[in-house]
């Protein structure tokens, strides 16, 4: 029998945690919460945005007299370019998780710019395009969807004050995300509560065990005596006739089969920096194309 996400996650420690939803679910908020509570319990876990720049357009748009950035770059080459961002942000971030080993606590993931590209009209070409440059990185090991009602989400877009959505767009944007067939692996969680309500529920389903509870103050561990081991002695071995072993003076080159080790790890670095690259190259290839396409 198929295993579910969650299932298969719990195997393991999950290294990616995307947060995804409509504007207004509360995604930032509770990707700022969870990786703090998880580095509080001691796991290497850190926040990383990975936007799309659709808000600093809009606030560009605002200080020069326009309505959105959609107003500002056109429908086409918005989408154009929030797809680059967004693109660059995730291969950012998972660059720095493979350094790092961090537990990676995303604030939108791919699937953020699939319900973009429709709750937008895109034409499917274009998802297709985006989802051929962005199939270079992994899903995450578990992806939150904050489902909110999007009158909620409005009313909280509304009081926070410094952007703004149609309700229109966020139903849209709502039904986008239910339409993506990335849908059936996602943890659905209900946002509409408070932000501590939506945060437990996330944390319980969060496949990452807690640390163990600490002992009441003036208690101390049961210690077990370990058994003292007996030294035994160790049956003579014959000692075969070998050559004289002639070691190196100082300053005198050793053998090069000695450094073959070191010039294979070498190799190994230089093939994942030629890999990385060709994907980078390859992705900005595929996203150009759709620039060219937009016009």
């Amino acid at each position: 029998m198929a295993l579910t996400p969650l299932a298969r996650a719990r195997r393991r420690v999950p290294r990616t945690v995307a947060l995804v939803g409509i504007d207004g679910s509360g995604k930032t908020t509770q990707a700022h919460r969870l990786a703090d509570e998880l580095a509080a319990e001691g796991l290497p876990a850190s926040y990383r945005r990975n936007a799309g720049g659709r808000r600093w357009f809009g606030r560009l748009a605002g200080a020069l007299g326009r309505r959105d950035a959609d107003d500002l770059l056109g429908r086409r080459l918005m989408l154009v370019v929030e797809s680059l961002l967004r693109w660059l942000a995730i291969l950012r971030t998972l660059l720095r998780r493979s350094i790092t080993g961090e537990i990676a606590i995303m604030d939108r993931y791919a699937v953020c710019q699939y319900a973009s590209l429709r709750a937008h009209g895109a034409r499917p070409a274009a998802e297709r395009r985006a989802r051929l440059a962005y199939r270079l990185f992994p899903r995450p090991d578990v992806t939150f969807l904050l489902a909110v009602d999007p009158e909620v989400a409005f009313d909280r877009i509304e009081v926070r004050g410094y952007d703004h959505e149609e309700l229109s767009f966020l139903y849209a944007a709502s039904a986008a995300y239910r339409s993506l067939p990335e849908y059936a692996d996602f943890v659905v969680v209900d946002a509409n509560g408070t932000p501590d309500e939506v945060a437990a529920a996330i944390r319980a389903r969060l496949p990452v065990p807690r640390p163990a509870r600490a002992l009441p103050p003036g208690t101390e561990p049961t210690r077990v005596a370990a058994p003292v081991a007996r030294p035994v002695a160790a049956p003579a071995r014959p000692v075969a006739p070998t050559a004289d072993v002639v070691v190196p003076a100082a300053g005198v080159m050793a053998s090069p089969v000695a450094s073959w080790p070191r010039l294979a790890a070498v190799l190994v670095g230089s093939r994942t920096l030629i890999l990385a690259f060709g994907s980078l190259l390859a992705g900005v290839t595929a996203l150009g194309y759709q620039l060219l396409e937009s016009f």
